[in-house]
């Protein structure tokens, strides 16, 4: 009996062990920064790389000084970096929000979309992102208090009320994470656009558990989010658009490509559905996890325009 309970703790100590070595892993894996995040030349490199014809803006905005960068003490106490493209007083503010692991430089393609159609433009790097201070990705969840703040910022820097908000995958959660909360007061209008946003934390990482490593949710799935709420604070299953969403009484416009792997296009028919009120949908034919744009880029703009007229 003694020997079988000695066993059984030794097993028991042992699937521990396993257990919190792999809710680590998964958590450095899916949380930790960029190790790079601060390259910006390399995010301009790879910008140009992506998207060739940006240089040329992107050398005319220089030439007359429209992008510009600034720092700002968020209420946090944390020191986040964004670029600003100027326009005029008055005009509507566009705020663009990038994805995972990422920087704002590499999504310019959306700021020159909206820089052309007469915006000012924001691009906030997220805490743990770019040249923004954090130590740990928050999935969105957590950043959508920091947009809300960089939507005041935006409207004494520009004199203006009326926002749009595009976020892409990470940025798209985020974007749909603001959109259930209380609007500051300087905000007179706003429209969402989000581009390849997850249901929720939990879902994205519960399908790529299975995508990538072929394992179920249980265990790892569900100490990983116990840790990551003693740790930041927070836990997979909260950090969730699909509620958010459900606050939201603003414009949303959707758009998922049909052959995402990363983020599966089953969530943004989740999400459509339990959008209430002014909402459209676009589902891009053939393309892969963020490149709605590039695949499409006349009928992304035109679909833009066509929601921002609305």
């Amino acid at each position: 009996m003694k020997r079988l309970l000695l066993i059984s703790t030794i097993i028991a100590i042992i699937l521990l062990a396993v257990v919190t070595g792999g809710s680590l892993y998964m958590i450095d894996y899916s949380l930790a920064p960029d190790d790079n995040r601060k390259d910006t030349a390399a995010c301009f490199r790879k910008l140009i790389t992506n998207y060739p014809e940006m240089k040329s803006w992107l050398d005319s905005m220089r030439n007359c000084n429209r992008l510009c960068d600034t720092f700002v003490m968020m209420p946090r106490g944390e020191r986040h970096h964004a670029y600003l493209i100027p326009q005029a007083d008055s005009a509507g503010v566009a705020i663009i929000i990038h994805g995972w692991r990422d920087s704002a430089i590499k999504f310019m393609y959306l700021a020159r979309l909206y820089q052309q159609m007469g915006y000012n433009v924001l691009m906030p790097e997220l805490h743990a992102h770019g040249l923004s201070e954090g130590d740990a990705v928050e999935m969105g969840w957590n950043e959508r208090k920091d947009i809300i703040h960089w939507m005041t910022i935006a409207s004494q820097r520009f004199h203006s009320e009326d926002f749009i908000v595009h976020g892409v995958s990470m940025g798209a959660a985020t974007t749909m994470n603001v959109s259930g909360e209380s609007m500051p007061n300087c905000v007179k209008t706003v429209k969402f656009v989000e581009d390849c946003g997850y249901t929720s934390a939990w879902d994205e990482f519960c399908d790529q558990m299975k995508y990538q490593f072929g394992l179920p949710a249980f265990p790892l799935l569900y100490s990983s989010s116990l840790i990551c709420e003693l740790r930041y604070g927070w836990n997979f299953k909260e950090a969730a658009p699909l509620k958010q969403i459900t606050k939201c009484r603003y414009p949303m416009l959707f758009i998922h490509g049909d052959s995402d792997d990363f983020v599966p296009s089953w969530m943004v028919h989740h999400l459509h559905k339990a959008k209430q009120g002014s909402k459209d949908l676009w589902i891009t034919k053939g393309v892969a996890h963020g490149m709605s744009f590039k695949t499409y880029p006349k009928e992304y703009e035109q679909r833009i325009r066509r929601f921002v007229k609305k």
